[in-house]
């Protein structure tokens, strides 16, 4: 592991590479030390998931904790289980959630049911490092399982929303579990909220999965066209701990994340008469444009799920997420929420019409999204120098540089877990999307050449 362990969502690796048994019973031992004396556990179906609980569950139990075993459920089902629970100090998802079926991780759940903050993680990590003396047998901690969880996160998500509304409307739709988490609670969700559902890559099996969990399009091919085939009012798909959920509209075509936030975020807003939606500086302004044309508020925070999560809370807003599928429903949990996101888009599609008639009201944006190679050590130094280079531009330094034009914005933010910069450019012209991507690209070749 390099010098933090810790990425954007969890430590992550490859299984009995980096992420090994070793690794998994110290951070046990680690978390039990930093949470506390009573811990919920649950896994994916990846082939490397049970070894790497079992190990972890032991590490838990050798300093003293009391291990509740929730089994393989969507990261969001264990987050509210311990949300609700109130007698538990915090949780481990066993999940990669998007990475190829090689890799798996350890995610932390605080207390409240929200991914832990930096500080406890930062905490998890030096004791993880330091190590922590086991106790002695009389103080060795028990392990129970629990099979209800997933039936209770999805008798919550039905009460969240309008159920009689969308039972009445007898929508169709294909749901594409991508063989992960989303098997043991989306088929179900659908079949009580009275939706006929065509599932594909309905068993768990992310040793050989169908395609790949990242809910992307180019790796959702069978269900454009199934969503086609079958006349479906909708597509949905999940990612491998079903805490993301993406959209494809009746005829068939893929809708970006951008585009699914702003949907959702203007019918959130609108019900509830106006409101705040927190995204990340990476999202796209059709977001800010549609939540606003209906009175609400839009606020950017750096990119990160629980960064957007903790901003919600403290803002007092009704919506927020990511451009990646993760949103956030400020009603049910703060945090990402697969099965809430797929109610509350069956929900608006009920009450404010087909999925592709609300695309086509939406105000169009091109982002031109780039990645280029960067060494950790010219990180810091590289954003300041071609900040400099704009001593007139409007900036917005909240997560790397963006840098705010009339008609659009550049964003040049280091990535967390590769040596690498990822820049994004958009517009309502696509040249100028086009034309300004290429321009910063070549931009921060030349800044990183000089700097070598």
């Amino acid at each position: 592991m390099g010098s933090r362990m810790f990425g954007t969502n969890g430590v992550r690796g490859v299984a009995n590479e980096d992420m090994c048994c070793e690794l998994a019973l110290g951070m046990g031992r680690a978390v039990g030390a930093i949470l506390g004396r009573r811990i919920a556990v649950a896994s994916d179906p990846r082939t490397s998931s049970q070894m790497l609980k079992g190990a972890l569950c032991a590490g838990l139990m050798s300093v003293g904790v009391d291990v509740v075993d929730l089994g393989m459920i969507p990261t969001p089902a264990l987050q509210h289980y311990i949300r609700v629970r109130g007698d538990l100090d915090g949780g481990v998802m066993i999940t990669a959630s998007h990475n190829p079926p090689e890799f798996n991780g350890i995610k932390c759940v605080a207390g409240d049911g929200t991914e832990c903050t930096k500080e406890q993680e930062d905490a998890i990590e030096a004791a993880y490092r330091t190590g922590v003396p086991t106790v002695g047998w009389h103080g060795i901690g028990t392990l129970t399982t629990e099979d209800g969880a997933a039936d209770e996160y999805i008798e919550s998500v039905i009460a969240g929303v309008d159920a009689d509304a969308i039972r009445s409307a007898n929508l169709k739709v294909v749901l594409d579990c991508a063989n992960g988490c989303a098997c043991a609670t989306s088929p179900a969700l659908l079949e009580r909220l009275g939706v006929s559902a065509v599932v594909i890559n309905g068993e768990p099996d992310m040793r050989d999965p169908a395609h790949l969990s990242e809910p992307t399009e180019d790796n959702l091919g069978e269900l454009l066209e199934e969503v086609r085939n079958t006349g479906a009012d909708l597509g949905i798909a999940h990612d491998g701990d079903a805490d993301r959920c993406v959209f494809v509209t009746s005829d068939g075509r893929y809708v970006p994340g951008d585009l699914a936030l702003a949907i959702l975020g203007r019918y959130l807003v609108s019900r509830n008469g106006g409101g705040k939606v927190v995204i990340t500086v990476a999202t796209s302004m059709v977001v800010e444009d549609t939540v606003g044309a209906v009175g609400g508020e839009t606020v950017y925070t750096a990119v990160g799920s629980p960064i957007v999560a903790r901003e919600m809370a403290a803002d007092g807003a009704v919506f927020g997420g990511e451009e990646n599928g993760g949103l956030i429903f400020a009603s049910h949990q703060f945090c990402r929420d697969g099965a809430m996101g797929l109610a509350s888009m069956l929900e608006c599609v009920v009450r404010a019409g087909p999925l592709s008639e609300q695309l086509s009201e939406l105000p169009s944006y091109t982002t031109v999204k780039k990645a280029v190679k960067c060494p950790e050590e010219f990180k810091d130094r590289i954003t300041e120098e071609i900040a400099s280079n704009h001593p007139d531009a409007k900036v917005d330094r909240t997560d790397g540089l963006k840098l705010l034009f009339d008609d659009g914005w550049v964003l040049l933010r280091p990535s967390g877990t590769e040596p690498k910069y990822r820049i994004y450019s958009e517009s309502r012209d696509a040249n100028a999307a086009e034309k300004r991507s290429s321009e910063f690209v070549d931009e921060f070749e030349k800044t990183l050449g000089k700097l070598r």
